[in-house]
């Protein structure tokens, strides 16, 4: 072919990805060229799932996946939204029965350039939101333009510079967003972009793989034009428009650049994608700030900014906020008054945005962003068809997700369950199940996480497109969502290297209805707890196991295997126990009276069905020996005396005397302190409603001298820190209208001054809760 007929025969357009004055242009420029082919910056091995992109619920944003087969977390996804240049040339092919093909390198290509655990072979090609890479191909690991060195990292950004912006987005938004003339910016951008290229360094290795890219491109694009008659359109980054146009270099040359590269077997599918995800700057986003604003610029090309505004004031009211039409028609016109003393065409998203702050919002920060977040942004969840390729296990979530009603959205959702419905428990076991899959769709509340096991669940949902990649990844364990779970959980019991990990997977093996995995899980339970000798490892499993067996309950599930755990568990605990304590350090303490806590009310709630009891009997006995020892840290044996205090071991007067005694002269201030906190912490109720435990505080820390009642404040502060509000104004008011017989502290041998005590009064006052 020669070079004259390669000029007259292919049309280069250049384009900056997911922009809608770059699409409004595209659509305009094929409508006028009526190509015979058009040829679209994308994995050229995308053919086979191409032709889904014109099937009517095909609803953009939506992003094309490619993944290694045999470890589907090697990913890379383009994104498209409906004002996605690419995906309007797309829709225009469809529309008028042009062959459209992708150019770009094979995902076969770019997955190879990652290697297993995100280990890259090699540079992958950078990123290109600005026009400098493939239509946002983005994984895990990829380059991002602000990473990309010299010219080549943001050419727009040199093109505003030369002509007098000092923001890229706006010199863009000026000349090619909010062009509404449908006149073609290509050549001169092509020209631009030629005149930037010759002057950009880069790495050996990133002009290795620019140069293997755009190779690519040309041989596609060789091949098409001898397979048609016409016009071939090329839409294509702007950084790569220059190595299209014109005359090509030989084709022998471009096929030896690509001889070698290495490959991986890669699987294509389309998934949905949101405006959220296209807004992200990293991971999987497409790095575009306003997708909610590029829409509306594309699908509103008439009265843009006064029906903006109308959406801007819909916000503002659905968050319980006053305006008016009139607030509108002021924005509007303070809008194009801002443009215009600004030397704008039309006014741009800033200026609609700082109208719309001042006018609508009285400049509240807050209220601007409620805009910024649910309409400049904006969510919008899109859809795949039906009969698009898709792994079982996808296929099995999605009619499970319909049958229980559960929708797929992406803004948050909180749902309450049930569990004595059907339906809502469906719910809850495929959520639970889910969840050990790793695939994050929801999220139990931290309330819930600290329940007692129920028959409610309360549970927040949102959508995400990189979920699609977690789907994915779980496939490996099966096909269903039931045998991938179970495989799965099995799995990780077997390869657990902590009990605390097995008592987890038990619990999760109960929530989400996974009878195949209770006897495995529970032999590796076996097995890991009769290696454990660590007397808090095991306190820390046997809470998990409890919670087992009351969700268990609450689902009908048979328990007794469970119940035999914890008692075998408890026994261990309550043999190993006296040693354990031994010879503490205050941080070993600590970490120990968290485990005591957990064991007690664990054990308080197992000991409510009869088979539980047998195991809080041996804990209270355990306890029980542990409460004469003088040898143990003064945290812990206060906290063992106010346990057997609360469940009725020790009566109130008992441990009114017990806790005098600790207080008592002989035991260094901080032990006593260190004792004091262990009995108190957790409650302050017990000092409201028992004048002997108060009154014997209230005169230990009379009697402290100053330096003793400088080392044991801190101690004190963090013990009653932990009561709520309404404990400490009560024991405040306790406290004024204790009449203990005790003796007071000794009287100072000079007077008082009132006035100098009444600030420290009022201070200690503030502290304690009361009104003066």
């Amino acid at each position: 072919m020669s070079d004259r007929e390669h000029t007259t025969r292919v049309a280069v357009l250049p384009v900056r990805h997911h922009g809608p004055g770059s699409a409004r242009s595209v659509v305009a420029e094929l409508d006028r060229l009526q190509p015979a082919a058009v040829l679209i910056e994308g994995p050229a091995d995308a053919g086979p799932v191409l032709g889904l992109a014109a099937d009517p619920e095909m609803v953009p944003p939506v992003a094309l996946l490619a993944y290694a087969p045999d470890e589907p977390r090697v990913s890379a996804f383009w994104p498209f939204a409906v004002f996605s240049p690419e995906w309007q040339a797309l829709a225009w092919a469809a529309a008028h029965q042009v062959p459209a093909r992708f150019c770009d390198v094979p995902a076969t290509v770019m997955l190879a350039h990652r290697g297993r655990a995100g280990q890259r072979a090699e540079p992958d090609p950078p990123g290109a939101r600005d026009g400098s890479g493939p239509a946002d191909a983005v994984a895990a690991d990829v380059v991002s333009p602000e990473d990309a060195p010299g010219l080549h990292g943001d050419p727009i950004g040199l093109l505003a510079a030369a002509a007098g912006y000092d923001d890229p987005e706006r010199w863009w938004d000026d000349v090619i967003e909010s062009r509404l003339d449908g006149g073609s910016p290509f050549a001169a951008l092509t020209s631009a972009m030629a005149e930037l290229r010759t002057g950009s360094p880069a790495p050996a290795a990133e002009q290795l793989a620019e140069r293997r890219r755009e190779a690519h491109m040309r041989q596609v694009l060789r091949a098409t034009l001898k397979d048609t008659a016409g016009t071939v359109a090329v839409v294509c980054g702007a950084w790569h428009a220059p190595a299209l146009a014109g005359k090509l270099p030989a084709a022998s040359a471009d096929a030896a650049l690509l001889r070698g590269m290495p490959k991986r077997k890669a699987a294509l599918a389309w998934v949905p994608w949101t405006h959220s995800r296209l807004a992200a700057e990293s991971g999987y986003g497409a790095g575009i700030t306003s997708p909610g604003w590029y829409y509306h610029l594309f699908t509103t090309p008439e009265q843009t900014v006064i029906r903006w505004l109308a959406k801007v004031a819909r916000v503002l009211r659905d968050h319980d906020l006053a305006v008016s039409s009139a607030h509108i028609i002021e924005a509007a016109r303070l809008a194009e008054t801002l443009a215009a003393l600004r030397g704008r065409p039309l006014a741009g998203l800033a200026e609609v945005s700082d109208a719309a702050k001042s006018v609508m919002c009285d400049g509240d920060e807050f209220a601007a962003a409620f805009v910024t977040r649910d309409l400049v942004v904006g969510e919008l969840l899109g859809s795949v068809p039906g009969s698009a390729p898709s792994v079982p296990l996808e296929a099995d979530l999605r009619a499970q997700a319909r049958t229980l009603k559960l929708k797929i959205d992406p803004l948050d959702r909180t749902i309450p369950l049930d569990l004595r419905k059907d339906t809502d428990r469906g719910r809850s076991v495929l959520l639970h199940r889910l969840t050990a899959l790793g695939i994050g769709w929801g999220a139990v509340t931290a309330d819930q996480v600290r329940g007692t096991g129920t028959f409610h669940e309360t549970w927040t949902l949102r959508w995400r497109p990189e979920l699609m990649v977690a789907i994915i990844d779980a496939a490996l364990w099966g096909t269903t969502v039931a045998t991938a779970a179970t495989a799965k959980i099995i799995d990780t019991a077997a390869s657990a290297a902590e009990l605390g990990t097995v008592t987890t997977a038990v619990e999760r093996v109960l929530l989400a209805d996974l009878p195949d995995a209770l006897g495995p899980v529970l032999r590796a339970l076996d097995d890991k707890a009769a290696m454990d000798a660590d007397v808090g490892h095991l306190m820390a499993a046997v809470p998990a196991l409890v919670r087992a067996v009351r969700y268990g309950d609450v689902r009908g599930t048979d328990t007794a295997a469970l119940t035999a755990v914890a008692g075998a568990l408890t026994t261990r605990i309550c043999a190993g126990l006296p040693a354990a304590v031994t010879g503490l350090g205050d941080d070993a303490a600590a970490a120990l009276r968290t485990a005591l806590d957990g064991m007690q009310a664990a054990l308080t709630l197992h000991a409510q069905d009869e088979r539980g009891r047998a195991a809080r009997d041996e804990w209270i006995a355990a306890l029980t020996g542990l409460a004469n020892r003088r040898d143990l840290h003064g945290l812990l044996a206060g906290r063992v005396v106010r346990l057997l205090t609360d469940v009725g071991v020790l009566s109130r007067p008992e441990a009114a005397r017990r806790f005098a005694a600790h207080l008592s002269i002989g035991v260094p201030a901080a032990g006593q302190a260190a004792w004091a906190e262990g009995f108190l912490s957790g409650g302050g109720l017990l000092l409201v409603h028992d004048r002997d435990l108060l009154g014997v505080l209230d005169d230990w820390v009379a009697s402290l001298g100053s330096q003793e009642f400088m080392d044991v404040l801190p101690l004190l502060r963090r013990t009653f820190g932990g009561f709520t509000p309404p404990e400490r104004a009560s024991i405040g008011a306790a406290v004024r209208h204790l009449t203990s017989g005790a003796p007071g502290p000794a009287q100072p041998d000079e007077p008082v001054d009132a006035e100098r005590a009444a600030g420290a009064l009022r201070t200690v006052a503030a502290i304690l809760g009361g009104n003066r």
